[in-house]
């Protein structure tokens, strides 16, 4: 694994990894979020607890459930659309938040190399691994591109930007990962997004659109409670998470996975609830606490988003709206916005 500031020299200056966190950090590690969530009335847990090994893996797998259209229904915005972001902006270096795989990325990468413009990359994520792995493929795959990665929060990497070192810069926030932030936490999100970025820089975002005549509330329903029932493993498995980090005694048989479309908040909520009466145990966080049956605990916030209120929110912030993509469908939808003083 690479240290705080490593450039590996088999790739030259081709890749720069940087570490602005450890994985130690007591603000990731220290579980206080836990407490407070499970302390409260109604219970709640951090959704950064999915990812595990495990859960990282169940999260891939629902990304391909047919019931689970966010995902490709994005890819597809990107794929007929990304020559045409490539032009509006014109040379840009690429910087993304959450980046995982990067798989999208490789959509938009290929856009600016098609119109050829040179390739720069910062791919921006709290795993070290996925972000190594990621960078490595996606140097082998473009001869020209050139990669700086930071293993870091959004908030610290957005505090940290240096300047770009192409014309421009577009950060982008793709894969409705916004959805996951309440109300005051999205407004706090995009005036950080302001701050980092320069007058005329740009910001790509991808939201999941709410329910209306073209996009029922069932279809909504069944991405978060597929056949499968890969989504009901990906919830349970934060607890058996929870247990292995914080010496916890969930019984994961004892709870049951729920996800509803909260139609006045236009979000889905998705909640583990206990089947008996039951006393939770986490010894390392010195916290014991107890479940009536029928009790549930939120897990999980994904909020669906107005068009014209969302523009409006980014606007309020100086993120001026330059473009917008959907699908056919209008099931999900690409904002393209530009910082205006």
């Amino acid at each position: 694994m690479f240290s705080s500031k490593t450039t590996l020299p088999a790739l030259g200056d081709r890749l720069r990894l940087e570490r602005l966190i450890n994985a130690t950090d007591k603000s990731l590690t220290s579980g206080h979020d836990v407490v407070a969530g499970l302390s409260k009335t109604p219970k709640t847990l951090p959704a950064k607890y999915f990812y595990d090994d495990l859960g990282s893996q169940l999260f891939e797998q629902i990304c391909e459930l047919p019931e689970y259209y966010l995902t490709r229904t994005e890819t597809a915005i990107l794929q007929t659309y990304a020559v045409e972001i490539a032009q509006l902006t014109g040379s840009c270096e690429l910087v993304e938040l959450g980046s995982g795989s990067a798989t999208k990325t490789r959509i938009l990468l290929d856009a600016y190399d098609q119109l050829g413009y040179p390739l720069r990359y910062m791919p921006i994520d709290i795993s070290a691994g996925i972000l190594e792995s990621s960078a490595f493929a996606l140097l082998a795959d473009y001869p020209t591109l050139e990669v700086h990665g930071l293993v870091s929060t959004y908030e610290q990497a957005l505090q940290r930007l240096n300047l770009p070192q192409l014309p421009t810069r577009m950060l982008c926030f793709l894969g409705s990962t916004l959805g996951n932030l309440n109300l005051q936490e999205c407004d706090l999100f995009f005036e950080q997004v302001a701050g980092a970025l320069r007058i005329g820089e740009y910001f790509l975002l991808g939201v999941d659109l709410k329910a209306s005549a073209l996009k029922p509330k069932s279809l909504i329903h069944a991405a978060y409670n597929d056949a499968q029932a890969v989504s009901a493993a990906f919830n349970l498995n934060m607890l058996s998470h929870l247990n292995h980090k914080f010496d916890g005694n969930f019984d994961l048989a004892t709870f049951q996975h729920s996800a509803i479309y909260n139609e006045r908040s236009h979000q889905v909520e998705m909640y583990l609830t206990s089947t008996k009466a039951q006393t939770i145990s986490l010894r390392s966080l010195l916290l014991t606490t107890t479940l009536q049956s029928g009790e549930a605990i939120l897990t999980e916030i994904s909020r669906k988003f107005d068009l014209q209120q969302l523009e409006a929110d980014l606007s309020h912030k100086g993120l001026h709206k330059i473009r917008v993509w959907t699908d056919p469908n209008q099931w999900f939808a690409l904002i393209l916005c530009q910082l205006k003083g």
